[in-house]
């Protein structure tokens, strides 16, 4: 059973959703290989397409926070500075 449950929400800046798209896609091939990463998931809404959903399950806190850290994010970042109009992120543990 995971340890740790991220479900990060993106709102993309009207004008901005296929290139907030395309970045968040290169995310997903070396996030799902990082150590602990069990499921990292990209969704998009289909009434919404500005809304964006990461579904993703870890070994651990502490791995998340490397992937947190590491360069691929930092680089997302700097790149989607100013075309998203809203992120949340919540950290939960499953129950059942």
């Amino acid at each position: 059973m995971p340890k740790l449950t991220i479900i990060g929400q993106i709102y993309a800046k009207r004008d901005k959703i296929e290139f907030v798209k395309s970045e968040l896609e290169k995310l997903i091939d070396i996030t799902s290989a990082e150590a602990g990463c069990m499921q990292y998931d990209l969704h998009q809404d289909n009434d919404n397409p500005a809304h964006f959903l990461f579904y993703e399950n870890w070994d651990s806190r502490d791995l998340w926070q490397q992937h947190m850290n590491s360069q691929h994010v930092k680089d997302y970042m700097v790149a989607t500075e100013g075309v998203i109009e809203n992120f949340t992120l919540n950290e939960m543990t499953r129950i059942a």
